[in-house]
């Protein structure tokens, strides 16, 4: 295309120009925007809280995980009239970088699902995490909205003090209180405060995802969704994208959790598939990226974790794993795993596949 074409607009900075009609648009929608983010669960929870909202309102949603400077705004431009809620996930790996969405997309309800050490990189530590998913946080106490909180969390406790309007989630004390009932392997809850229906039944794997499913109720009680559509929201709920995937294929059962992780989410996925009963359990785990100085000794501290279980075999691929000692079976690439696991001929075995982004370990199942 030509430059001169009259159908080019000639900007400075596209990426600048895009926000700015972005946070345009925003400002004439006089809707709920639900921001969330987090180290762990956030695009889970955002389809969770999607589900339970759509299922009574017109509510827009983030697609995929398109959660950063490019995807967040282009979300918001996505947002037709007629729309009654937008749930806007929110990614970041650096300080700041959740203040400058809430810039333009003005959030007037907010969640922060946990803070955990992922891509310690750019944040430093655990307190970096904290101050930079602090910004939602920072931005609703100056503005006057309101936060969703998961109770059982002192520090999100302690990261909300200031803020006037907050409703609360969690195993005690808080305006909607529930409990694993059971988790064998999909995970069933019980409402014991907030809802006058007391079982929801999931098809989510792993207790890990207790909070994720009480942010959910939670947001649906705040916002008048009625009880029975909440329960159906969360209940027909099917994870995709490698996130807590159940997949059968034979006799064989497979947890695929392979979209992303951390030192966080990879202590509660090796501690959640332990539990579960089964006698032949197999963990493919690929390494954990944007650790920096800390990445050996989170390596070496999963290891410790894996070593205190008994498994039927251990496969580790890539990244950091190659730098610590270990006794487990090692490759450099997924696709090197994949013609390992191709090989074996597993029967009636329960396997763990989980890894962080760049190793692709979906591709174990290709």
């Amino acid at each position: 295309m030509d430059a001169d074409d009259e159908r080019l607009i000639k900007v400075d900075d596209a990426l600048e120009t895009l926000q700015q009609l972005a946070k345009h648009h925003r400002q004439q929608l006089n809707i709920p925007f639900i921001a969330i983010t987090g180290s762990n669960g956030k695009t889970t929870t955002k389809e969770l809280v999607h589900a339970v909202l759509s299922s009574h309102y017109k509510t827009y949603t983030t697609q995929g995980n398109l959660n950063n400077h490019i995807g967040v705004p282009i979300t918001i431009l996505n947002i037709r009239d007629g729309a009654d809620f937008a749930v806007i996930e929110m990614g970041a790996n650096h300080p700041k970088e959740i203040a400058a969405y809430c810039t333009y997309t003005l959030p007037t309800h907010g969640i922060i699902t946990n803070c955990g050490k992922a891509h310690l990189e750019g944040f430093g530590n655990e307190e970096g995490v904290r101050k930079a998913k602090g910004e939602l946080f920072d931005f609703l106490r100056i503005n006057k909205g309101t936060v969703f909180i998961y109770n059982d969390y002192d520090y999100l406790k302690a990261m909300s003090t200031g803020i006037e309007n907050i409703f609360s989630y969690g195993t005690t004390n808080a305006d909607v209180v529930g409990n694993v009932k059971t988790n064998n392997p999909f995970l069933e809850i019980s409402i014991s405060k907030g809802l006058n229906i007391h079982t929801i039944k999931t098809k989510l794997v792993g207790e890990y995802n207790l909070p994720n499913i009480l942010c959910a109720v939670a947001v649906g009680k705040y916002f008048n969704v009625p009880e029975e559509k909440i329960k159906a929201a969360i209940e027909n709920y099917m994870p995709s994208n490698s996130r807590s995937q159940m997949i059968e294929m034979g006799n064989n059962k497979i947890i695929l959790d392979a979209y992303n992780a951390n030192p966080s989410s990879m202590k509660l996925a090796i501690e959640n598939f332990a539990k579960l009963s089964a006698d032949n359990k197999i963990l493919l785990l690929g390494a954990m990226m944007e650790l920096g100085n800390e990445s050996i000794k989170e390596h070496e501290a999963l290891i410790e974790l894996i070593k205190k279980y008994s498994w039927k075999q251990v496969v580790l691929v890539g990244g950091d794993f190659k730098n610590v000692k270990h006794p487990f079976l090692y490759f450099d690439r997924s696709d090197e795993a994949r013609e390992w696991f191709t090989q074996q001929h597993f029967e009636n075995t329960f396997i763990l596949i989980k890894g962080s982004r760049s190793m692709m370990m979906e591709k174990i199942m290709m």
